[in-house]
């Protein structure tokens, strides 16, 4: 089940041009009790199309599937996605899972032609951007 979080707005776009972008987007999530798993859906100009909440999980984990990840991309024209979740420990260091699911679904963004720019990890003192640190790679412009 996806949860939309952004109704229709009659306000201009938010533009996404780097990941402080995305934490002022998210950072409503960053004090969650417990972890929820992110995707916002992106036009060709970068604009938020809308923010999902793909799932909610216990207090250190949440089920993702790219099946239900890409499903709102998918609908809503988007030619981009940012996945993102929060940490509620406060960490903000990836761990080993976070890191997997980010290449399966950079590996589904490439089979379906829906860009993956980033993955924004969200926590109470900031954010860690997958991109920022080196783990992915945005795709070049064609």
């Amino acid at each position: 089940m996806i949860y939309d979080i952004v109704s229709e707005r009659h306000a201009p776009p938010y533009k996404i041009n780097r990941p402080q972008d995305i934490y002022a987007v998210l950072k409503r999530y960053a004090n969650a009790r417990t972890e929820k798993f992110l995707c916002l859906t992106l036009d060709g100009a970068h604009q938020v199309i809308k923010a999902n909440i793909i799932s909610i999980g216990l207090v250190n984990r949440t089920v993702v599937h790219p099946r239900e990840v890409f499903y709102p991309a998918i609908i809503q024209n988007a030619c981009a996605i940012i996945i993102s979740h929060n940490h509620p420990s406060g960490r903000l260091d990836p761990s080993p899972e976070d890191r997997d699911i980010t290449d399966r679904l950079r590996q589904a963004s490439e089979i379906l032609g829906i860009a993956l720019l980033d993955h924004v990890i969200i926590g109470r003192t900031g954010y860690f951007s997958f991109v920022e640190h080196g783990l992915l790679t945005p795709p070049t412009p064609d």
